[in-house]
Formats: C-alpha cells, structure tokens, sequence
C-alpha cells in the first residue's frame, strides 16, 4: 500500500525527522489560507500515488499566497498518470544548498532491509545507479540487532564532508529506520534530503510504501490507504479476497496458486502472447470468488481471452466450474473462455461444464497455446 507524502512526512514526524511544516488542501482557496499562514514562498504538490510529479507539472513554487492560490486551481483536478489530483500540499520554501538521497528498502536477496544513499539527491535514484554506480553507497541491515550507530555514522559519512552535516545525517538515518520498522513498511525514501545554507538539515520530501502484510496490526497506517487513488479493480480484488496485479497483456490469467500463477504466465510468454494480469484466486472453494475474478478480468478492455488453469487441492474443482457457469449467466462476457480443470472433484466439474457448453483441457500446454491463439485472433 502506498501512502501519500503528506501521510509518509506523519509518520517521519512521529519518528522525529527534521521535516517542515505542511498542510493539505482540497481547494485552492485553502492553499491560499494555508499559505497566508506560512508567509513567504511555498511549494504547492499534488498528492498522487505516481512518481515524475514535477515534470507533468504537479509540483510548483509560490512566491506569495496569490500565486498559491492559483497554481493550487491549477493543479487541483489534474491528471498524472491516469490519477486525478484531489489534494495538494502547501509547505514552505525552502533554501537549499545540496541534495542528497537516503531510501532503506527491503532486498529479497539479502532477506533484510538494505540502505541504500547517495549524495546525487533530487533525481531518481534509478539513474543514479545507471549513471553513477560508484555515487551509491549500500548498508544490508542484520534484522537480529537493527541499524548500529556506527552503521548509521558510515552512510552518513558518505554523503557529507562538514561534520556537522554528517552528525545531523547519523540522526536522520537511524530515525528513518524507526519509521520504516514502525510503519511496517517495504519501502522509504527521502529525495532529496537538503542542507540549508544555515548548516541545517531536512527532509523535504518523503515516500513510503507498507508491506500490506503488516496493515493488520497497523490499523493507524491501514486507515491511511486512499481508494481514489487506487484501480478500481484492486479495490475489487483485495474486497474479494484475490491477489491480483494488473499487466499490460492481452490474455486473462485466472489461477488458484502463486506458483502456478507464475508458471502459467511463463508458459503465455513461451507461446508468444502477453498475460493481462496476474490473478490467484487461492486455495479456498467458493464459487463467488471466481465470479469476482471474472469481473475484474473482463474489465480489462485489453483483455481478447480468458485463460483458466485451477490444480484443485484445497480448491474443488467442481466449485471453480460452478462459479465460471454462474459468473457467464451473471456477466456479459464478449472474450472466449478456455479452461483447465485438474484435481479434486474434476469428473464432476467437467459435467458441470458440458451441460453448460464449455469444454476444458488436461494438458496445462494446451490450454495456455489455445488461449494465446484465440487472444491474437
């Protein structure tokens, strides 16, 4: 789940970051409040879950309340990346002297939370390491002790000379490893993190995503979750209980399994076509998720065919065959269908099937070379 930077700058607060005052508008009129508060120049940024805001405009500088007023119309109600801005944050200006990055993220291939920092801040930090590899510094953090001073004091001291910068960046990077352990998050970032020309340090900035796995015992951060910023067809799935990521692809993957998932996806790719998603129903029988993962499927305009492959274990077979005869009644479906059925109860479910007019495979190459085809028909 990601959360929006005025949300991310919450929890930076809490965990004592030295960040800047800011608050959110909803109308420029409150920008313009906002503003006349502060006194002097502000930033105005849109609120969206989407990166490169400044550069399609949704970031901009104010040198009074009037101009913050404007860009705030400006800005409200505009789209980034198919998300329409519905808030904006109003903070000071500030003076910046340099720019440097911290992020702390969780590595799979080290299995801990890695930091990584550079001084290049303000810029991706993608490009940065295509660039600039030696302008990275990486610290895997031994999730039995936590993040060390003198661990902090290292990445520190590669981002500043002044030690006095330095001695405020060792705070910052242990306090930035609070807010990600706290926050439950998989990710956290501040870009850029400045020097002032009074020798002061700040985090201006600030991104975060929380591993959804941790929102059940984080109920203050899970109430931070913005809808409208989300595809309606994730809301969809995490409300039925389905993991689902949308691609850009053209065949729809339904499947009972993350592994299998994957394998199905591969085997699309094998045969020359592109899955339009990644969906797992689970291991659970019940008809109803299928019918909803057929909905949030045939949402997808890309989608030109449907791809079922269900290995019934926990899940039966004969329930995953109901549920696509109720989901067709149910829902106009305009792409054709293409089933593998294998498992428990799978006699059963191949009856269900016939008397409703589908036919289902056996073979997991078949189904899949079938459904690429009819997807590029």
């Amino acid at each position: 789940m990601d959360i929006h930077e005025y949300q991310a700058k919450e929890r930076f607060i809490g965990a004592g970051l030295p960040v800047p005052p800011g608050e959110v508008a909803t109308t420029a009129d409150e920008a313009e409040a906002i503003a006349s508060k502060y006194g002097g120049a502000v930033m105005v940024k849109a609120q969206v879950h989407a990166g490169g805001r400044g550069k399609a405009g949704g970031v901009k500088y104010c040198k009074d309340a009037a101009e913050a007023r404007e860009h705030a119309s400006n800005i409200l109600g505009m789209d980034i990346k198919g998300l329409t801005v519905e808030k904006v944050l109003v903070t000071p200006a500030e003076d910046i002297e340099s720019e440097a990055y911290v992020g702390v993220l969780v590595d799979r291939s080290t299995q801990s939370a890695t930091f990584m920092v550079s001084p290049e801040g303000g810029m991706d930090i993608e490009e940065v390491a295509e660039k600039q590899p030696e302008a990275i510094r990486r610290l895997a953090v031994d999730p039995r002790y936590g993040l060390l001073p003198h661990q902090a004091y290292w990445l520190a001291n590669f981002l500043y000379a002044d030690k006095g910068h330095v001695k405020q960046a060792t705070k910052v990077v242990s306090q930035l490893y609070d807010a990600f352990v706290d926050s439950g998050a998989s990710m956290t970032e501040i870009n850029p993190l400045i020097t002032t020309p009074e020798g002061d340090i700040k985090a201006i900035d600030a991104k975060m995503s929380i591993d959804d796995n941790e929102l059940f015992r984080r109920p203050e951060v899970a109430a931070m979750r913005d809808t409208s910023s989300e595809p309606p067809s994730e809301i969809k799935a995490r409300e039925a209980g389905l993991s689902y990521v949308k691609l850009d692809g053209n065949v729809g993957c339904c499947v009972n399994g993350a592994g299998l998932a994957m394998a199905t996806m591969d085997l699309v790719k094998y045969y020359g076509g592109e899955p339009a998603n990644f969906l797992d129903i689970g291991g659970s029988s019940n008809p109803d998720k299928v019918v909803a993962a057929l909905e949030i499927i045939t949402s997808d305009p890309n989608v030109k065919a449907i791809l079922f492959n269900i290995f019934g274990g926990i899940t039966r077979c004969d329930d995953v065959a109901n549920g696509i005869v109720e989901a067709t009644q149910r829902i106009d479906i305009q792409v054709p269908i293409v089933i593998r059925l294998t498992g428990t109860n799978e006699e059963k479910a191949l009856e269900i099937l016939e008397e409703a007019g589908f036919s289902a495979y056996t073979s997991m190459d078949d189904v899949v070379e079938k459904a690429v085809q009819l997807a590029q028909d």
